[in-house]
């Protein structure tokens, strides 16, 4: 049975696909639709950075810049592609880029204590998602996420448009996309990034991802930069905030001393 999320009104109106091109892609096969990902593994036995981009983002717009910093941190790093952007293959269908995270989680060939998955902006939702498949992951980083996946994706389409009642929406997104649920299962550290002039994707939604958060969390405001420009304003905060909470992410690699309880974000 196909899922609401496959309908080709969500598709043509939540995602905004570009075509971009880089040197040596790291492809990944869904049975269906071929990913042009990008993979660097310079460090052995360090942390991979399993990165997903934001909507109107490609690949492309993380080469050289961010992954020459991931790299100078000593860390590894793959940038994850969705069907239809970039150089991949297929069409930009939700529920199928969701089945897609598993494919990709798998590709890196390691132990999920050895990945941290990092999601942007709609890219938390497929972070998120690799967490719920993937629960003993080493770590989790949201920028700019999304705690609602319902509410974002009414703003752009009805139910009825999609030939489903409001229950049926609700029900599907509940059993793919149960954030709250997630969060609140996972034991490992979270690092919550978000900017307070978010005009796209509201701070709060910051805050409910970090409350819901089972394991050691993190949540960093940035008080300047807007829902695009959070990297590049930020940048002087942004990448050792990283840095430290891949300290963290290393000291809870099997409970070592110095690994912060759960509870209460810690804000810095």
């Amino acid at each position: 049975m196909t899922s609401v999320l496959d309908h080709p009104l969500v598709s043509s109106r939540y995602f905004f696909p570009q075509t971009t091109r880089f040197a040596d892609p790291f492809f990944v096969d869904c049975g269906d639709a071929r990913l042009g990902c990008f993979f660097r593994h310079n460090h052995p036995g360090a942390p991979v950075i399993v990165h997903f981009h934001g909507n109107g983002e490609t690949v492309a717009d993380y080469l050289p810049d961010f992954a020459d910093e991931i790299d100078a941190m000593g860390l590894n790093l793959l940038l994850a592609e969705y069907r239809g952007y970039g150089i991949s293959t297929g069409k930009p269908l939700l529920g199928r880029m969701l089945d897609d995270v598993e494919h990709v989680v798998r590709a890196v060939g390691l132990p999920p204590g050895q990945l941290v998955f990092f999601g942007r902006s709609v890219g938390s939702l497929f972070a998120i998602h690799a967490i719920s498949r993937f629960p003993d992951a080493g770590g989790l980083i949201i920028e700019s996420g999304i705690a609602d996946p319902l509410e974002r994706l009414l703003l752009r389409v009805h139910p009825a448009e999609l030939g489903v009642s409001m229950s049926d929406i609700e029900e599907e997104i509940g059993r793919r996309m149960n954030h709250r649920h997630t969060l609140s299962a996972y034991a490992g550290p979270v690092l919550v990034m978000h900017t307070r002039c978010d005009g796209l994707i509201d701070v709060s939604h910051a805050e409910r991802l970090a409350a819901w958060a089972g394991g050691p969390v993190t949540l960093k405001i940035f008080e300047r930069g807007d829902h695009n420009l959070i990297l590049e304003v930020n940048r002087r905060e942004y990448f050792p905030a990283v840095a430290d909470f891949i300290d963290t992410v290393e000291k809870c690699r099997g409970k070592a001393p110095g690994c912060p309880a759960g509870g209460a974000p810690q804000i810095p």
